[in-house]
């Protein structure tokens, strides 16, 4: 597999991660705190980070890159309420 192709496929199975994440939400099948949710979100924008990097779309990539940030620091607030 080339390099182009390669990270247009990973690139689209993250976008449909994120889109995943964003109807199960918005159709209430997940919460938008549920380690679930997140995790997707975390995957796809990893994804999508990788094909915005390889493509220089950095702008791209630095929002991805945010948006996993944002993803871990919930999951993260979320242990740390639950512990006693």
């Amino acid at each position: 597999m080339n390099h182009h192709l390669l990270f247009d496929v990973l690139g689209w199975i993250g976008a449909a991660a994120l889109l995943l994440a964003y109807a199960a939400v918005s159709f209430k099948k997940l919460a938008g705190d549920a380690v679930a949710y997140q995790l997707l979100n975390i995957g796809g924008s990893v994804l999508l980070a990788a094909n915005t990097a390889a493509y220089r779309a950095y702008p791209s990539t630095f929002v991805n890159v945010v948006w996993i940030g944002i993803a871990i620091f919930s999951i993260a607030t979320r242990k740390r309420k639950r512990s006693p």
